[in-house]
């Protein structure tokens, strides 16, 4: 079995070996800007993970890692200019630093690289890992729509929610594992259940992120805090306070909600206010809990002589656990 930072130096070294020092530069500099900004790579590191636990060789899926790695930064810079967001990971976005058109061509040209990794996959898996990341790369783009759509909407319900992060964040990770078992010759079963464990830990991951957005601290979480409220998202938060508040905290958070506001700042403060009342903080990180033990469930059904899962009950605690 690999270690975590062997598994991640594997992944650093074969995206340092993307070429991306060519011409035109305002198309290839804002791809190697953003894959230099980091991040956690939780998508090819759950795949080389994966793989390595089923009994695969981490470099026979690389290719895939790589390209689902591509695949999720891509989406991060046609996120950023539909939410308009100033900061990615502690830094200027793409489309801030330069220019919405390079963002959305640099994005495209990401995107097509991905299929390229994936395309490198070996033939025998190649047919079942395209069409899980086709569909996966559909699903992702069906759930930013329902985001967008959500903006727009007052009748929004949570389990309406819990189907939009699904889609847009937790499918990845979800056919990241999936990829990975793939490719190591899992049987069908045990693919399976490793993909419903990416998919109850994608979600559990992203109610933390929102959790992050309105209470955590702007220098460890990368982005402006209160980012989603400011652009209207209807959060978990946000529609669990809805069901809990009374009928003149709903009233202002409706109307907090219904447009833009020319002192975000005092939005942002006011709404988290609502937040702090109503013990939202709590109950969300309650709400975590029963998805991350969902995820765990999952994940024992795969018997142990398939292989040491300490490695990914390690990895998945710390992303339970952070801060930012």
């Amino acid at each position: 079995m690999y270690t975590t930072e062997e598994l991640i130096l594997k992944i650093e070294i074969r995206l340092a070996a993307i070429p991306l020092n060519k011409e035109p530069d305002k198309l290839y500099d804002p791809i190697s800007y953003t894959l230099s900004l980091g991040g956690k790579r939780m998508r090819p590191l759950l795949t080389l993970m994966a793989c390595d636990m089923f009994g695969g060789n981490p470099e026979d899926a690389i290719e895939a890692a790589i390209g689902l790695e591509l695949f999720h930064n891509f989406t991060l810079l046609h996120d950023d200019i539909m939410d308009n967001a100033p900061l990615r990971r502690g830094r200027p976005t793409v489309h801030i630093k330069w220019n919405p058109n390079n963002a959305i061509l640099s994005g495209d040209t990401m995107f097509a690289l991905a299929y390229r990794c994936i395309a490198n996959t070996s033939s025998r898996h190649l047919k079942k890992t395209l069409d899980l990341f086709t569909k996966t790369a559909i699903e992702v783009c069906e759930g930013q729509q329902y985001d967008m759509d959500f903006e727009l909407r007052q009748d929004v319900t949570i389990p309406e929610y819990i189907e939009m992060i699904r889609l847009k964040t937790a499918v990845l990770p979800a056919a990241a594992l999936k990829i990975g078992a793939i490719v190591a010759g899992a049987n069908p079963m045990d693919a399976e259940n490793i993909y419903r464990f990416g998919e109850n830990i994608g979600i559990a991951f992203q109610l933390k992120d929102d959790l992050l957005d309105a209470f955590g601290a702007e220098e460890l979480f990368g982005k402006v805090t209160g980012g989603d409220i400011a652009a209207n998202k209807k959060t978990f938060l946000y529609l669990k306070s809805i069901e809990k508040a009374n009928e003149s905290d709903r009233k202002k958070l409706l109307e907090y909600y219904k447009t833009g506001s020319d002192d975000k700042d005092a939005k942002v403060r006011k709404v988290i206010e609502i937040y702090k009342k109503l013990d939202i903080e709590i109950i969300t990180e309650k709400e975590i809990e029963q998805y991350y033990q969902a995820s765990l469930g999952f994940l024992n059904r795969i018997p142990e002589k398939t292989g040491d899962k300490s490695i990914l009950y390690g990895f998945i605690e710390s992303l339970m656990n952070r801060d930012y």
